[in-house]
């Protein structure tokens, strides 16, 4: 399958957090309905044109890691259609 988002739209697989295991044996989990907020993008579209000809290319390539406003955007499958302006940061990974 292959998503071409529209104008300024963003197609993101979200990131699901692991279990975590603590040192007693336990295992703690998100809840179900806690969504993440972290993904990396798969698709972003051309941008959009406003009025005034000024045209906003959103500044995202495939692969980057991304954290995005909770509850937003639109659900695809096991991926996540969001408008750019939604897209809060990106997250570089450093290697100190």
């Amino acid at each position: 399958m292959n998503i071409k988002p529209l104008q300024d739209k963003v197609v993101v697989k979200p990131i699901k957090e692991s279990e975590t295991k603590t040192a007693s044996g336990f295992i703690l989990t998100k809840l179900e309905d806690e969504k993440p907020s972290e993904g990396i993008v798969v698709a972003v579209g051309p941008g959009i044109t406003f009025d005034n000809g000024h045209t906003l290319v959103p500044d995202l390539k495939v692969g980057d890691k991304v954290a995005y406003a909770k509850y937003s955007g639109t659900e695809f499958e096991d991926h996540l259609i969001l408008a750019y302006r939604d897209i809060v940061a990106v997250i570089e990974e450093s290697n100190d």
